[in-house]
């Protein structure tokens, strides 16, 4: 069993099908409600997400966690914003 979220950092993503995301860099916390909130991904696997771009993952698409994080969803691609 983890104690701390900080025990998160440094654990590999996988998709429900065991498509490798990335590796969790920093968790965001909401202070406020005192929850994790998000698992930051500063360089997530490009087949599934553009270059260059850093994701966060919300908590909700956590699915099980161990030696490795399985997700229960994540989009097909995730594509760098447009900037109009």
């Amino acid at each position: 069993m983890l104690e701390t979220a900080d025990n998160l950092k440094g654990l590999e993503i996988y998709t429900p099908n065991g498509v490798f995301v990335g590796v969790v860099d920093e968790i965001i916390l909401n202070v406020s409600e005192m929850k994790a909130e998000s698992l930051f991904v500063n360089s997530a696997n490009p087949a599934l997400v553009d270059d260059n771009v850093s994701i966060a993952i919300p908590m909700r698409w956590v699915q099980s966690v161990g030696d490795i994080i399985i997700l229960n969803a994540f989009p097909e691609r995730v594509n760098k914003p447009v900037k109009e």
